[in-house]
């Protein structure tokens, strides 16, 4: 009992700044979508961030996205560092530079007026958006990899404190822009989140340094990471993140191709900040099971608390959901129009088991990860656009109703199927790490 004990008390430690963080990430979107809201042609402005803009730099960003996971499993030793500093760097920049051109090269509108399907005042408003995010990649790229430092070698602390650094920036940024007044929503927006994402990657950079020269430079392992080692355990990784965020442009797509493409993708940029946030405490959950799930008595106390977290995330997210809280994000703080106020109540409720399934999506994953078995999680993301595409072909084909109901009926879906089969594909990891009960 004591071991199952201290287990927990290390769960809370590892997965409270975590948590803090996401939290506090999870505030930049509502944020952004306050001022935009507040700002000149706010329907556009919230389309064209949350329809064209964001998606577009989260499917290019995929490639480097998981470095947080692999790095907090892998950086062991200076070689296994170096080896996936070498793979960050020339991945961000690569990636870097591909957003450049489609900003400023004919690659714009082959990409977002023609495979994005966006309204003409959508796209043409979205451009100076995509220009300004140029630096998200591989700002996103460095700093995820050196907090998987960071984590593994028990400073998840400092993980928070980026984020607050990021905050603080969008914050000025996002001030600056609703005080001018002139300059348009999803310019102000896309220029506060570049400007957060570089000063928290400049921190993170900063506070790893004496880190790596305590635990990751002196440590020279026997078997060191390889090349080939690296790419089977992190390609299957990049895979799923791409499926993953590919979910984003593809949804607002189909949403462009259904009733009310407009209006939905405005409500849509408010309510995917709210289920975020919300989200945010089982998607802190993953590294804690990577960082800990190998420990002594660390299985039971990990099962226990994702059992409490589950619970407690839905009970909240359906409160929230049902009760007049959502009017007021919808109305009050997004300051939606009276019509955009009832198609966001209209169809919020149709979320409400996202953030549970998050938390066990989490669990099962990080088990996953902490075996190594990187395919697993690859074949559930493949299971959760299959879901998701399902469901929006049929919004296309059926015509009826705003794109955002089958939007949030995919999301669901798509969670759904994902976490079900990370479940099955889990329980081997499970079963050798669960305690044996004597005969």
């Amino acid at each position: 009992m004591a071991g199952t004990e201290l287990s927990i008390k290390r769960i809370i430690k590892v997965w409270w700044p975590l948590a803090a963080s996401w939290m506090l990430m999870g505030l930049e979107g509502p944020m952004m979508t306050a001022v935009m809201a507040r700002l000149a042609h706010p329907e556009i402005s919230l389309a064209a961030y949350g329809g064209v803009v964001y998606p577009m730099a989260l499917i290019i960003e995929t490639p480097v996205i998981m470095l947080l996971s692999a790095s907090t499993a892998l950086s062991k030793d200076n070689n296994s560092y170096r080896l996936m500093q070498r793979f960050m760097m020339l991945t961000g920049i690569s990636l870097s530079t591909l957003h450049f051109l489609v900003a400023v090269t004919p690659l714009y509108d082959v990409v977002i007026s023609d495979i994005m399907g966006a309204q003409p005042e959508v796209a043409t408003t979205a451009r100076i958006g995509v220009l300004l995010l140029t630096p998200w990649t591989w700002s996103i790229a460095y700093r995820r990899f050196n907090q998987g430092v960071l984590i593994r070698n028990g400073y998840s602390g400092v993980v928070g404190s980026g984020t607050i650094i990021r905050l603080l920036s969008n914050t000025c940024v996002l001030a600056i822009g609703y005080q001018l007044g002139t300059i348009p929503g999803v310019a102000v927006a896309s220029a506060a989140q570049a400007m957060g994402v570089v000063n928290e990657a400049i921190y993170i950079g900063i506070r790893v340094r004496p880190v790596l020269r305590k635990n990751i430079y002196p440590v020279v392992a026997e078997e060191t990471l390889t090349t080939r080692a690296f790419l089977k355990y992190y390609l299957p990784l990049v895979a799923t993140s791409f499926l993953t965020l590919i979910w984003q442009p593809l949804g607002s797509a189909a949403m462009n191709r259904m009733s009310q493409p407009i209006e939905s993708l405005a409500v849509w940029q408010v309510l995917s900040g709210y289920i975020f946030i919300n989200r945010t405490l089982g998607i802190a959950f993953n590294e804690v099971v990577v960082a800990l799930l190998d420990g002594p008595a660390a299985y039971r106390a990990l099962r226990r608390f994702a059992t409490y977290l589950t619970a407690t995330l839905g009970v909240v997210f359906t409160v929230l959901t049902l009760s007049p809280f959502l009017t007021f994000w919808l109305q009050d703080f997004a300051v939606l129009t009276p019509d955009l106020v009832q198609l966001g109540l209209a169809t919020a409720w149709i979320a409400i088991p996202v953030p549970a399934l998050t938390v066990l999506q989490s669990w099962y994953q990080g088990a996953i990860l902490t075996g190594n078995e990187t395919r697993g999680i690859t074949e559930s993301t493949v299971m959760f656009i299959v879901a998701a595409v399902l469901v929006l072909a049929f919004g296309i084909l059926w015509g009826r109703g705003a794109g955002l109901y089958y939007g949030m009926t995919s999301l669901l879906a798509a969670n759904a199927a994902q976490t079900i089969w990370v479940y099955f594909r889990s329980r081997p990891m499970m079963r050798s790490m669960a305690p044996v009960t004597p005969a």
